[in-house]
């Protein structure tokens, strides 16, 4: 059984001012792919999740959680999970 993979890959391009494109070419995917990615229609595979957190410096873990990521506003401002 497949579990979905949650990720932070769309707020990282944007704050980073990075294209899908840009990012494809960067990691060898197809645009699509990144964008099927962001909006978890598709898992990436470990080697494609290891080059886009390569691509950015940061930790994979940073980018992809088999949980979903608290918003980063809670993150930030330390509002505790309930």
């Amino acid at each position: 059984m497949s579990e979905q993979v949650h990720n932070r890959l769309a707020v990282v391009r944007a704050e980073r001012k990075v294209s899908r494109q840009s990012l494809a070419e960067a990691v060898g995917a197809h645009y699509q792919t990144i964008g099927y990615i962001e909006r978890g229609q598709y898992n990436p595979s470990l080697d494609l999740a290891l080059r886009i957190a390569k691509f950015f410096g940061l930790p994979v873990e940073a980018l992809f959680s088999l949980e979903p990521f608290r918003p980063l506003t809670d993150e930030v401002y330390g509002r505790k999970q309930p």
